[in-house]
């Protein structure tokens, strides 16, 4: 697979990304490594990690715990005074080995120590290989509010490895695949298509349908690194999606949903909105429905469920001057931002997922 040119930083697949690495860390003058870890990543890809580096450096692992409910600033305190402790400067490298908390984390504590030291995502889950570790967003949650606090700042590089996929649960992958599929719909409708039949899938191939997802996602980055414009496409699905997951992250009655769990109930919810906006029919709606309910589990949703979620919107970080913005579908692969959606229709949404 070649190498995927981003904004500013390459993104290599497999074994050209280890012989990038080490070559980086020979024409790089860095005064020691700290490589940022979870528990499960800790346990289970840093020994598949460790034996291709090549480098005298000092090599420190900073280790928290696993979960999207330590993706908060007093993790980042903790790793911030770990660096300190360990001699961390200016000149410094850290390594994110891990899923999305960890790239998304490790990347703001690594953009905001000191003011800035290099960092390399290396994304161990199908979700932070197609989606968190590509295009520059750093950032934590605020409580159970996703992703309030962050910064847009690039990696040196991104190294995608698919053997990490191997230490990777069913559901986990369950979840990045949600991203996938939201790559098709917003982008490429053929690459959607290739979702429709889950059997007929080669998964001996399935570094291909990778790879292209991390194209189309760099693809619309490119165009608009800073969210202004195209890059709103990525947030179909999610304007919903991410107010259903903090829900159900703070509620202790539910249980706590995978993030593309959320983003497919979200995807539904918004493509029904979309057929009630007339931009798209009601075959293709179908096909969404359809589709993404043969892969994911049914969400639950008691009557006292939906104003809640609804509160939850308006703290999205997508909104502007006090209103929600969506992105919805036009017609499946291509996409119309800043779409404003009345309360009506979104209850009216969660009716029909329901139905």
């Amino acid at each position: 697979m070649q190498t995927i040119q981003a904004n500013n930083y390459p993104i290599y697949f497999n074994e050209k990304g280890y012989e990038a690495l080490n070559l980086h860390l020979k024409e790089h003058k860095y005064s020691n490594l700290f490589i940022i870890v979870d528990s499960c990543t800790n346990e289970f890809c840093l020994p598949k990690f460790l034996p291709y580096l090549e480098t005298e450096l000092t090599i420190e692992i900073i280790e928290f715990d696993a979960g999207e409910a330590n993706k908060n600033i007093d993790t980042c305190v903790e790793i911030w005074k770990v660096l300190t402790e360990l001699g961390a400067d200016r000149k410094s490298l850290v390594i994110n080995l891990g899923g999305g908390v960890v790239t998304d984390l490790g990347g703001f504590v690594s953009s905001t120590f000191k003011r800035g030291i290099d960092f390399i995502h290396i994304p161990t889950t199908l979700l932070s290989m197609v989606d968190a570790s590509v295009g520059g967003k750093n950032g934590v949650d605020l409580g159970n509010l996703k992703n309030q606090i962050g910064v847009i700042n690039v990696p040196k590089m991104v190294l995608i490895d698919t053997q990490y996929l191997e230490t990777v649960p069913q559901n986990e992958m369950r979840s990045g695949l949600a991203e996938m599929l939201k790559h098709g719909l917003i982008y490429d409708k053929a690459y959607w298509e290739q979702f429709l039949d889950l059997k007929a899938i080669d998964f001996a191939d399935f570094d291909a349908l990778i790879y292209r997802s991390v194209e189309i996602k760099n693809e619309i980055v490119k165009q608009d690194p800073t969210e202004k414009n195209i890059r709103k496409s990525l947030n179909f699905g999610h304007t919903l999606g991410h107010a259903i997951e903090s829900y159900f992250l703070e509620n202790e009655n539910k249980t706590t949903l995978l993030h593309g769990e959320a983003i497919a109930v979200g995807m539904i919810l918004e493509s029904y909105i979309a057929l009630k906006k007339d931009l798209i029919n009601e075959a293709e709606y179908f096909q969404i429905k359809s589709a993404i309910k043969s892969i994911y589990n049914d969400i639950i949703f008691e009557e006292n469920d939906i104003e809640p979620i609804l509160e939850l919107l308006i703290h999205d970080k997508k909104n502007e001057f006090g209103t929600i913005q969506f992105a919805l579908i036009e017609g499946i692969g291509k996409i119309k931002i800043n779409q404003l959606v009345e309360n009506e229709l979104i209850l009216a949404a969660f009716q029909d997922y329901k139905s």
